[in-house]
């Protein structure tokens, strides 16, 4: 009977030794057929050395990379450049923690939606951000399906919470509509009647490049901002500063001719100089690299709309009459506007290439 209970009793220290970490029970193991004791203290603190061993590795290892324009987006609304009386309107409404629906209008790359972002942060603060802002962008459908659907189901929620560094947070929800241009006259006119009925807790922020495609009675229900393309100083201020940041090395050249290559877009100017850097490998970047990337010529593979741009500015610049300019300009409108709708790239250009040519020969 004692022999039968000793088994029992061998068996059930080995099941407990097997359960354990494969260190731990082979040391308790150890002490145990050797008689002495393992107090379960010096277990802990191995358990804790352990736990601390593999926290300071998780630490250690290196961020994902990301993308300089997302890294460098404005946090705040001080931050946006080139656009005093947005950033003076919006900092007023953010002292009295209100907000108007609003709709910005401009071209892409001056900050339209980073505004946005970064006044939805400093209104909820970081803990409350997900909760209460909603955004869709051009990626997601536009029908009103998703108007009767997901953007009333999030307007006609209730919030609730409060800020945990003590500030007033504001009792309402944002729903940001980006490329709101980019929606069918139907999902406008649904909108309109979802921006009415939940005014007490949601505000809408429609962003889009042309304000003309935008139904009235949408845009008479918002404050309306225009974002104007950034200056060329001001530019060159953010691309220096990233690249000092960044250890890149740019000449003089090469950042002045990415400012005019970029048109006012500083997301685009920023993603060459991203691009330039890696292409480059740490060496210095000419004016040659960004033309590399930025591309003149459209056989190249580059957009219809980049080749129209840069031939408005040979035509004005160009020793042509004044009539021929104004008939070759309004051509290249025309055309713009064309592929802006998503016209044919071939059709429109053999179309602009015949204008141009036609008021050339005049000149033979």
């Amino acid at each position: 009977m004692v022999l039968i209970l000793k088994m029992v009793l061998i068996k059930a220290f080995f099941f407990f030794f097997s359960c354990l970490a494969p260190d731990q029970g082979e040391v308790t193991m150890q002490a145990f057929l050797k008689g002495t004791s393992i107090s379960t203290k010096s277990l802990l603190t191995k358990d804790r050395g352990v736990a601390a061993t593999a926290g300071s590795s998780g630490e250690n290892k290196k961020a994902k990379p990301v993308p300089w324009v997302e890294k460098y987006r404005p946090k705040c609304v001080d931050e946006v450049a080139f656009q005093e009386e947005v950033v003076a309107v919006l900092k007023k409404s953010l002292e009295g923690a209100d907000l108007p629906n609003l709709l910005f209008y401009g071209p892409p790359g001056t900050g339209k939606t980073s505004t946005i972002l970064a006044a939805a942060r400093e209104l909820f603060g970081p803990e409350l951000f997900r909760l209460r802002v909603l955004e869709l962008n051009a990626s997601d459908e536009r029908g009103i399906q998703v108007v009767r659907e997901k953007v009333k189901n999030f307007a006609q929620l209730t919030v609730s919470g409060s800020r945990s560094d003590g500030k007033p947070c504001p009792p309402f929800k944002i729903v940001i509509l980006d490329e709101a241009d980019s929606m069918t006259s139907a999902a406008q006119a649904a909108l309109r009647r979802t921006m009415e009925k939940e005014s007490k807790t949601t505000r809408f922020c429609l962003i889009c490049n042309y304000v003309s495609r935008i139904i009235e009675p949408l845009t008479s229900r918002c404050s309306k901002f225009r974002f104007k393309p950034l200056s060329d100083k001001i530019q060159q201020q953010r691309l220096l500063d990233i690249a000092e940041k960044e250890n890149v090395k740019i000449s003089d050249e090469g950042i002045a001719y990415l400012v005019k290559v970029s048109e006012g877009d500083l997301r685009k100017a920023i993603t060459f100089l991203q691009s330039a850097t890696r292409l480059t490998g740490g060496k210095e970047i000419t004016e040659r690299v960004i033309t590399d990337i930025a591309g003149d010529l459209i056989d190249e593979g580059h957009a219809a709309t980049q080749f129209v741009s840069q031939l408005h500015d040979v035509v004005v610049e160009n020793n042509l009459s004044d009539k021929q300019k104004s008939i070759i300009t309004e051509k290249l409108a025309e055309v713009d506007k064309c592929l802006a709708d998503g016209a044919d790239e071939h059709l429109q250009l053999i179309s602009l290439c015949a204008t141009v040519m036609q008021q050339l020969s005049q000149n033979c």
